[in-house]
């Protein structure tokens, strides 16, 4: 009798269904993961001849969403940049500045007046630079002040977020890979789990009922259940709740702490870093307060620098040469105040502390909040990605229809 079953053909083909079942639940979910993130650049004439990841896709509104779900209520940017110790940030722009001076002052000098800079004996060239590094600390620490308290009306941090995350769309893959690496992982093998059963369903039903459409029905419902029924699990309920001896709670919500780490990693790092701070201080789309504001420091410096010499210069340089001079140290102030930042270990630096201080704000957040660190990933376009799971599923009935039961 046994022997029997096992070479029935039928029995096979039958025993097939919860198998491709499975499968079907298995390989939708991970492709739909698969195009959520890839490929990072659009290949063809998106969205109908062609494709890009839907995350990559909408880089700037992810960043957006970030910016406004997620960094608004951790602190403001005042927070964030008082946490990197300003002044701190301003010794580290004396040390890089000074070690440079030298150059720094003939630079300019040779550039708005070569003949009066050669031409002074090498006494007044010194009194001058030495004049600049004693002038130097106090200078820069003050306009760090200043910028410290107006550094909301100097940065757009929305803006920043959105520019980093466009600029390396990278950034958002590994954002929401990373945080949400078990979830993922949970969406794909959930599709074994779920369409398993489901296909023992449709192998009841195609038994007593063979109709040729119950398989690729069954293979719709199949695709669209499991990728829903995962996302549901992945984010509710939100509050942990009892049920008899179990707590269940959505899986992301459990690993508050630890996402929470691995987040504020990655953002203190690769997007609110003192270097793209500091960039948007300085050439972001309000830079032009920040110029005025550095503008009237040099004015200040220069002025006390070369006021001891002036009435000497006075003789071979006008009221307009000066106004040159400081609008030219200005210029070299705002390229060596950029480039001070480049540097990669006092960056890591930085977003060590800056890191500690939105983690800790980020355990903190009630699961509702929380939550948007990765549901706006998933509730815009989760349509997308169940009714792809459906037209895959569709697609492996039609496939199982027509190799396995010889069609219609």
């Amino acid at each position: 009798m046994s022997e029997s079953i096992l070479t029935n053909v039928d029995f096979w083909r039958y025993l097939s269904i919860p198998v491709v079942a499975a499968f079907v639940g298995w390989s939708t979910n991970w492709i739909a993961i698969k195009l959520l993130f890839y490929p990072i650049e659009p290949i063809g004439k998106p969205p109908y001849l062609g494709w890009q990841g839907i995350l990559p896709s909408k880089a700037a509104k992810m960043g957006a969403i970030t910016a406004d779900t997620t960094l608004s209520k951790l602190g403001t940017l005042k927070d964030v940049f008082e946490s990197m110790q300003p002044q701190r940030i301003a010794d580290h722009l004396v040390n890089y500045i000074e070690s440079r001076l030298d150059a720094y002052v003939e630079w300019i000098m040779l550039e708005e007046h070569p003949k009066l800079w050669n031409s002074l004996p090498g006494i007044f060239k010194s009194f001058i630079t030495n004049m600049v590094r004693q002038k130097l600390p106090e200078t820069v620490h003050t306009m760090m002040d200043d910028i410290s308290e107006h550094i909301e009306d100097l940065v757009d941090i929305k803006q920043l977020v959105i520019d980093q995350v466009t600029r390396d769309k990278r950034i958002i893959n590994r954002i929401f890979l990373e945080c949400g690496k078990v979830e993922f992982r949970f969406i794909i093998i959930s599709g074994l789990y779920f369409g398993f059963p489901f296909g023992v369903i449709q192998m009841a039903v195609w038994y007593f009922y063979p109709a040729w459409w119950i398989l690729p029905l069954f293979g719709v419902i199949v695709g669209y259940a499991t990728n829903w029924i995962a996302l549901r699990i992945i984010f509710q309920p939100l509050e942990p709740k009892k049920i008899g001896p179990f707590v269940i709670q959505g899986l992301f919500l459990k690993r508050q702490k630890e996402v929470a780490e691995i987040w504020c990693d990655i953002v203190t790092k690769e997007v609110i870093t003192v270097h793209n701070i500091m960039d948007a201080v300085l050439n972001g789309p309000k830079s032009e307060n920040t110029h005025r504001l550095i503008q009237r420091y040099i004015k200040e410096l220069v002025d006390s620098a070369v006021g001891v010499v002036k009435p000497v210069a006075q003789l071979a340089l006008t009221e307009e040469d000066f106004d040159k001079i400081q609008m030219s140290a200005s210029e070299k102030a705002l390229l060596a105040t950029s480039s001070a930042f480049d540097d990669p270990e006092f960056t890591a630096e930085r977003a060590r502390i800056v890191k500690g201080m939105i983690q800790e704000r980020m355990e903190k957040l009630p699961p509702v909040e929380f939550q948007n660190l990765l549901r706006p990933a998933f509730q815009e376009d989760e349509m997308k990605l169940i009714l792809l799971g459906a037209a895959l599923g569709f697609a492996a009935g039609m496939a199982q229809l027509f190799f396995v039961f010889g069609g219609i």
